[in-house]
């Protein structure tokens, strides 16, 4: 029977550890995934660090664990923080563009150079073009002609009916 007004939650009662297990490394809290990550980057780190040593001191291989040894590709979801200081970076160092970056830029280019030649008439739809305005040019001066001969014609008949 438990002690208190509260009752206990159905999930179960807490563990604590005990110091021995601590010292240990036996207790059983779980750590947080960052904690992990973070020490695991410090072991990449103090094992590297090893291999140079070992590499120029003797030439002993390094045990792996698990897969290690087997699987020598890193993994290209983990993304490593790369924390640059202001006096390590390099301002002369351009950054590389992304492909559709670089797409992009191809594309506004080749409409530059589109728009250049259509200005001075060597494209095939400025050809085009110009060939119409051409005709409607003419078919207007054909038109305006007439329509002076028209005016002519009528005020040489008004001239007449007044005699």
């Amino acid at each position: 029977m438990g002690r208190g007004k509260f009752k206990g939650k159905p999930t179960g009662r807490r563990n604590f550890s005990t110091p021995e297990e601590i010292a240990s490394g036996t207790s059983g809290r779980p750590r947080s995934f960052k904690k992990n990550v973070a020490e695991a980057e410090e072991e990449e780190e103090e094992v590297e660090e090893s291999e140079d040593e070992e590499s120029e001191d003797d030439g002993e291989e390094k045990k792996h664990k698990g897969t290690e040894g087997v699987i020598q590709i890193e993994n290209p979801n983990l993304v490593k923080a790369k924390n640059i200081k202001a006096k390590e970076a390099d301002l002369g160092k351009t950054t590389e563009l992304s492909r559709r970056e670089r797409e992009e830029i191809e594309k506004q280019k080749s409409h530059e150079r589109y728009m250049k030649l259509q200005e001075q008439g060597k494209t095939e739809q400025a050809k085009k073009d110009l060939e119409r305005l051409a005709l409607i040019r003419q078919q207007r001066a054909d038109a305006a002609k007439k329509r002076e001969e028209e005016k002519a014609a009528k005020e040489q008949r008004k001239t007449e009916a007044r005699k």
